[in-house]
């Protein structure tokens, strides 16, 4: 947990609003206990609010209090405003999140804040395993996994990588990374922020301050952004897996002399996009090419996200669960040639045409859940061959007999279902784990029986 007593005599004796007792709010509200802040909490939803002593939120003086932390899912702006943000405005009381809450404690810790619409949770956990790799003291949380003042109090010496949403960012007035990073943009949380350009201006607050900015460059919306940030007094680096950069990526993979082909859990141009970031951030931070390549080379994957959980004679089984909807499937399709596709779920609207994209590189689909029909007269329209299986039992079954039948090159059991888990599991990690644990008892039985 963040010691949060060097904050208290910022506060003048003044408590801190908490609105929305989720992770986040909660951990403020256990961080300032620790460090005898007053709290005073507030949540929408009843059920939650029975399990502590809370006030009414809605109606009140904010005039009384020193901060609002609020919850990132809570709107700030759009598409309507939450009444204790429009009472906190109306009080000039300043409206945070918990990691603005961590900066205002310790503006001097060295920061890494990493956003961007997709590659934020890969680009952040590679950025710390390169940094453990090294032998850099560090934690990371924020988006991804513990809250900001979970997080163990580190040394003077540590850094804290944050990935940071546009909801985080609209509520962070003052924190200002070290090291920013906007991986890309693209249309997103649109409802959040008004239009696309509310949505960029969100992002672009990851840049306040000096630091070290680094921007992908492969849309037009960040090539905007990065023109913006050169004219500031930030040090700006581009990056490019699609053209000339400060930092670029060649159509094969080559990164600064590295092949990035070399690292099983960074497959695709994707991937190599993230991986080009970490490099760039860990090099900003006085980290070796050398180590950043060991660590490149051994970052085991985020979990659900195109994660290789087995290889058995040269198959590829890799689990995408967290793949649910046609972007992001279609982001696992362009990376791997020959597939063997489990796809399905719970359908959502939009059918698949990010998908269509990269269909040539699958061999045949295998479908599951309620979207295996749709599913099923879409695959007809693109000429490739499809098994309904209705289970992931007997998708897997089935994909991992043609599989090592077939034998062929570089190829891949892929579970990317382009489509939501809960017509048949409670969530996507829970979708990625039996798919995982399937995969174990498979490869178990045939290595046995070749044996």
């Amino acid at each position: 947990m963040i010691d949060l007593r060097p904050l208290k005599p910022q506060l003048e004796n003044k408590p801190i609003a908490i609105v929305g007792l989720g992770k986040s709010g909660l951990a403020t509200h256990h961080a300032c206990v620790a460090a005898k802040i007053e709290t005073v909490l507030w949540d929408d939803i009843p059920a939650i609010r029975e399990r502590f002593l809370t006030e009414d939120l809605r109606q009140a003086d904010f005039g009384r209090f020193s901060l609002l932390c609020l919850s990132p899912g809570i709107p700030l702006t759009h598409p309507q405003p939450s009444p204790c943000a429009v009472q906190a405005q109306q009080a000039g009381c300043p409206i945070v999140c918990d990691i603005d809450i961590f900066h205002r404690a310790y503006p001097h810790m060295k920061t890494i804040g990493i956003t961007g619409t997709n590659g934020k949770s890969t680009t952040t956990a590679l950025i710390s395993h390169i940094l453990k790799t090294a032998g850099i003291e560090s934690a990371v949380g924020g988006n991804i996994g513990r809250a900001a003042l979970d997080l163990p109090q580190l040394s003077d010496n540590g850094v804290y990588v944050f990935e940071l949403s546009s909801y985080q960012l609209d509520l962070c007035p003052t924190f200002a990374p070290d090291i920013s990073i906007l991986i890309n943009l693209s249309p997103d949380h649109i409802e959040r922020h008004g239009d696309m350009a509310g949505y960029i201006a969100a992002k672009k607050k990851i840049f306040r301050g000096n630091g070290t900015a680094i921007i992908g460059i492969d849309d037009d919306w960040s090539k905007e952004v990065y023109a913006d940030i050169k004219k500031t007094q930030r040090k700006t680096l581009s990056i490019s897996c699609d053209g000339a950069a400060d930092i670029a990526v060649s159509p094969d993979g080559i990164l600064a002399g590295f092949d990035l082909k070399q690292c099983k859990n960074l497959q695709g141009p994707h991937n190599w996009q993230n991986a080009a970031m970490a490099y760039a951030a860990c090099k900003a931070q006085g980290v070796s090419d050398a180590t950043i390549f060991e660590g490149l080379k051994s970052f085991p994957g985020l979990a659900h996200r195109q994660n290789i959980v087995a290889v058995y004679n040269g198959i590829n089984y890799v689990n995408d669960s967290k793949a649910t909807n046609d972007q992001a499937a279609a982001t696992a399709l362009r990376a791997y040639d020959p597939i063997y596709w489990i796809a399905g779920g719970k359908p959502k609207d939009g059918g698949y045409p990010d998908c269509e994209k990269y269909i040539g590189h699958v061999r045949h689909a295998f479908l599951i859940g309620e979207a295996e029909e749709k599913m099923a007269a879409w695959l007809e329209t693109q000429k490739v061959p499809f098994t309904r299986c209705g289970t992931m039992d007997r998708a897997l079954a089935e994909a991992h007999a043609m599989a090592q039948q077939e034998k062929c090159k570089n190829a891949s059991v892929l579970l990317s279902p382009a489509c939501a888990s809960f017509d048949q599991f409670k969530n996507f990690e829970q979708r990625g784990e039996i798919f995982s644990d399937l995969v174990a008892k498979l490869a178990s039985v045939k290595t046995e029986a070749h044996a």
